[in-house]
């Protein structure tokens, strides 16, 4: 078999999710912070536009890119938002903003080289870099500095072996977002160390108190030239089970990383691709009635966990989770969340996942009653230890 699959490490969070998930076919009422998608349904008007098109009979396959329409769509949405200038021909779709990580990861790895890869790190970088043969480097950031890598940081943990640098802002699982200064900084080593940077946006949207998200490949033409840009529509726009996400790519990758899909997955989803560019050139916003819930959401849970004595937790600037830190228990973040899921009926994911063992993480997608119930059944629970 091959080793580098039989090395993945099973999912800490699949096992969570299930005991959850066996608990409620048990009747047992779960209070259940483990979701990583939007509560809400697709907006209509993106579930129309696919409706449309499979009565228009758009069912057969597209190119292994995806429609160039829809590509078109995605290189003009890049520049107007982002100030990146992607060409339609730089642009991949995939099935999800996933597998168009897991495409530009086995394109770039040979065996030996090292991915840079700041932590607490969405669980998955790690295992598609082993998968490719890589090896993945990781920069333990400080939550004195809300977790985000320094530039100093990044430095340090570069070697002759490195190769990319793996950028996740706004982050999952801390919602750490980086400022433009931190990301011209970070951008210039790795211009000078010749690194490409995987820049994953997928929570570009979901960002608050002002702040804004800047993409590092806008900071100058040299950035842009090695920068990766991921994104997708599972998380703005609620289509997580569509499985619809592109990479903008560097000129040199698009041919190779094309052929790759070309003989995995071949095209994406067509129809899903008519809701995608629905969702762009339609005019309607698809967080319309998401984002003023997650704001409320956002600013209840931060309250209630910061109340609770012994739990720290920064606030996150974006994305739907919160990452308390939970040392002062004494209990690891698995037998924490087991304890805390058997006693008290509440899911929450371990931060070992993440390679923080010292948290947990919380999305508040989810209702405000489970918000408020479970995190009264969070604070019973550490009365109780």
């Amino acid at each position: 078999m091959n080793k580098n699959i039989t090395s993945i490490a099973p999912s800490i969070t699949l096992a969570i999710t299930g005991k959850a998930k066996q608990m409620v076919a048990e009747g047992k009422n779960i209070y259940s912070f483990a979701a990583g998608e939007p509560d809400f349904d697709t907006p209509d008007f993106i579930k129309k536009a696919a409706e449309k098109a499979l009565d228009a009979g758009e069912t057969k396959y597209t190119p292994a890119t995806g429609l160039l329409s829809f590509r078109e769509a995605i290189s003009k949405k890049l520049k107007d938002e982002n100030g990146l200038e992607y060409a339609a021909s730089q642009i991949v779709v995939s099935n999800g903003a996933k597998h168009s990580l897991f495409n530009v990861m086995m394109t770039l790895c040979n065996v030996g080289d090292e991915i840079i890869i700041p932590a607490p790190f969405w669980l998955s970088y790690p295992e598609m870099v082993t998968m490719a043969g890589g090896t993945p480097v990781f920069v333990h950031s400080k939550e004195e500095n809300d977790y985000k890598m320094t530039a100093e940081e990044f430095k340090a943990a570069i070697t002759s072996k490195s190769k990319a640098v793996v950028l996740n802002s706004p982050s999952n699982p801390i919602g750490c977002v980086y400022t433009k200064e931190e990301l011209e900084k970070i951008a210039e080593i790795a211009v000078a160390n010749d690194l490409y940077i995987i820049s994953d946006e997928i929570y570009e949207k979901l960002i608050y108190d002002g702040m804004k998200h800047f993409s590092i490949g806008s900071t100058s033409e040299a950035t842009l030239r090695k920068t990766i840009t991921i994104n997708g529509f599972s998380k703005s726009c609620s289509m997580t089970g569509w499985r619809l996400g592109y990479a903008a790519l560097p000129v040199e990758m698009v041919k190779p990383v094309s052929a790759l899909q070309s003989h995995s997955t071949s095209g994406p989803n067509t129809f899903a691709q008519y809701g995608g560019l629905a969702a762009l050139t339609d005019g309607e916003d698809p967080l319309a009635t998401m984002y003023p819930a997650f704001v409320q959401r956002r600013e209840k849970m931060f309250k209630l966990l910061s109340e609770i004595p012994g739990v720290t937790c920064i606030k996150p600037m974006g994305s739907f989770y919160m990452f308390p830190n939970i040392s002062s228990t004494g209990l690891d973040s698995v037998t924490f969340s087991e304890r805390l899921l058997e006693e008290q009926n509440v899911a929450v994911v371990p931060g070992a996942a993440f390679a923080a063992d010292s948290n947990v993480r919380l999305s508040y997608a989810c209702s405000m009653e489970t918000i408020e119930q479970g995190i009264a059944h969070i604070r019973k629970f550490l009365e109780n230890i």
